[in-house]
């Protein structure tokens, strides 16, 4: 029971409640544990990883986990941290998103202990007309408005003069009733899910359940060091990224953050890391993340190229060639051939030195008109121009 708890509170910020959990396993026996996830982005990155990674700690616990795939609410948008109305996607693009969703997921979780469910199964009966009885009109007279509006990003909106849409106030209920529909013992979510996991203890109550219980973890920070990961931020680590990308992000971190990331996304015991050279624990935290989403031999050679390009300053080997068919502007040549996100990035890196010809710095924009060469941006974009 204590190394279950222990493990269970690592790198957790809420447990609702501690006591409640203690009961709940003195059952012995596997419990459900949820963790509902709308599909809004087809790439998942490190910041999704810390509950897929809480999620991950509870099977191998024994118990059984539930990824719920928000297929009907990402159609209504969920409101939690944010300070302006989610763009609503369209159901195809939804679906799409949902099986990269999963199979990068299965990264990380134990596919053959994860039980999938769409909500729209249950969701689309509950406000429903074509039974006799609308589950969302008993729900609603038992859930006030005022209850709905405590939560913080509504107060800042409406604070600020943001519109809230009648779909957002609604979508805690909806992602309530999903813990009804599947019996959860346990719902797992950011730390801004909070509000939203405590409804579904609210609409179990109502429908005779023990409640579940609510464990949230923290918002990853991004790879500024500033913000939490997103996309939006550009500070990021994708799952999907390059071997080389998943290291070089790592390695880019903060060594203050290092140890958030080790605590939050590996199993790793904190004393030992902690008297390690920030360097050395580095490279390692970089290696367990390269090998996680691909395998050792990708991350041995990532770790190699790494230790070549910035310890001996030297090119790494197996650079992608980008074929150069017609004359271009360099800053062209740096978009064309994934550098920079725009020609006046392009430009910014140029003139701030960021940009190397076979080694050399060029601090012009100047014209390409033939290949033979390798094009440097930044510390890990590397591509032989032929």
């Amino acid at each position: 029971m204590e190394k279950q708890i222990e493990i269970i509170k690592r790198g957790t910020v809420d447990i609702v409640s501690e006591s409640e959990l203690i009961e709940k396993l003195k059952e012995k026996r596997p419990l459900i544990v949820k963790l509902g996830v709308d599909p809004t982005s087809p790439d998942l990155h490190l910041g999704h990883s810390v509950v897929l990674n809480k999620l991950r700690a509870f099977q191998d616990l024994g118990h059984k986990a539930v990824l719920i795939i928000g297929d009907f609410t990402s159609q209504v948008g969920d409101p939690s941290g944010r300070d302006t109305t989610r763009p609503v996607l369209p159901l195809e693009k939804i679906m799409e998103n949902a099986k990269t969703y999963t199979d990068q997921a299965f990264k990380i979780l134990d596919k053959n202990k994860t039980e999938v469910r769409f909500n729209s199964e249950w969701l689309k009966k509950f406000v429903s007309y074509d039974s006799d009885k609308i589950e969302l009109f008993g729900v609603a007279k038992n859930i006030t408005i005022s209850r709905l509006l405590e939560r913080e990003d509504f107060k800042n909106r409406m604070k600020n003069e943001n519109p809230i849409s009648l779909l957002e106030i609604l979508y805690p209920i909806f992602q309530g009733y999903d813990s009804v529909a599947v019996k959860a013992d346990v719902e797992l979510g950011g730390q801004d899910q909070i509000f939203n996991l405590l409804v579904g203890r609210d609409l179990q109550k109502m429908y005779g359940m023990k409640p579940q219980i609510c464990i949230t973890v923290p918002l990853l920070i991004g790879t500024d060091g500033a913000k939490k990961m997103s996309k939006s931020y550009k500070n990021y680590i994708a799952f999907n990224d390059t071997p080389a990308d998943i290291f070089g992000k790592i390695m880019s971190i903060p060594d203050e953050l290092m140890y958030d990331y080790y605590e939050l996304l590996t199993d790793a015991d904190m004393k030992e890391v902690k008297n390690k050279h920030p360097m050395e624990a580095k490279k390692e935290l970089a290696f367990i993340m390269v090998e996680r989403f691909y395998d050792k031999e990708n991350a041995l050679k990532a770790k190699e190229n790494f230790e070549k390009v910035f310890s001996a300053n030297k090119i790494p080997d197996d650079i992608l060639e980008f074929k150069l068919n017609t004359p271009s502007k360099l800053s062209q040549l740096i978009v064309f051939s994934g550098g920079a996100k725009s020609n006046n990035e392009a430009r910014r890196l140029i003139s701030s030195g960021a940009v190397r010809i076979d080694g050399e710095k060029v601090l012009e924009d100047k014209l390409i008109d033939k290949g033979g060469f390798v094009l440097q941006c930044g510390k890990r974009h590397f591509r032989k121009i032929v």
